[in-house]
């Protein structure tokens, strides 16, 4: 699909309904709002073209950006791209994205997650403490003490975080509790040291989880389907 091509399906796909939800939660005033629905199945249809993706990223209109992440090749994403595009990036649910499709998947997953999470912009904060998350659950081969610091910097910093900073900061706590049982007893450990942590989610229904409930939650299930696959 060609840029105007692909600009105009994305445009007969959004709803009025949509864009004053995602404005809700962030998005600003260009988007069409198009479903995370619809995204995927353009997704589907355009499979990878990065060029295409540079090109959507620079409209700079939500929904494109959005489809842009989705359909970027992760390998040909640079560090200085992936900077740019979390500097770009005011909208946590397209952060999110950036962070599962493209740093998760890039060469400089590691180095990028070290870097944001000392920093003090709200967007890279998260950025970083969203890929502290997915290493947690993803990469196996580290051992407990590589995660121990983050927990330390978790519990003494959390409360002083910005706001959506401070929202995966409270994922990540989660998903190194997930990660296995040491760290859960940790996790959990600081969690209740930690407490309540507040987190301004606007005029929407988000709600941020309890790190202790998730956790024993999480665990719970493991349990289950570890017996009953004996």
């Amino acid at each position: 699909m060609t840029y105007r091509e692909t600009m105009q399906e994305l445009e007969k796909h959004g709803t009025a309904q949509n864009v004053k939800v995602y404005k809700r939660h962030g998005a600003g005033e260009n988007l069409f709002g198009v479903s995370f629905a619809n995204l995927e199945k353009l997704r589907k249809r355009i499979k990878v073209d990065h060029d295409l993706a540079l090109d959507l990223w620079q409209s700079g209109n939500a929904d494109a950006r959005s489809l842009a992440v989705m359909i970027a090749d992760p390998l040909k994403m640079t560090k200085r791209d992936l900077e740019l595009w979390v500097g770009d990036t005011r909208y946590y649910m397209l952060i999110d994205l950036i962070v599962c499709y493209l740093a998760g998947k890039s060469l400089h997953a590691r180095t990028l997650m070290e870097s944001w999470t000392l920093s003090n912009n709200e967007w890279f904060g998260q950025a970083g403490w969203d890929l502290l998350g997915m290493i947690a659950m993803q990469e196996s081969a580290l051992n407990d003490r590589y995660f121990d610091k983050y927990l330390s910097m978790i519990e003494s910093e959390i409360h002083h975080a910005r706001n959506r900073t401070r929202h995966a900061m409270n994922s990540a706590l989660i998903a190194i509790g997930i990660r296995n049982g040491a760290l859960e007893k940790k996790a959990i450990a600081a969690a209740k040291r930690i407490g309540k942590v507040e987190v301004d989610h606007g005029e929407t229904g988000c709600k941020t989880p309890d790190a202790v409930q998730y956790i024993l939650k999480a665990a719970s299930r493991k349990k289950k389907g570890s017996s009953v696959t004996k």
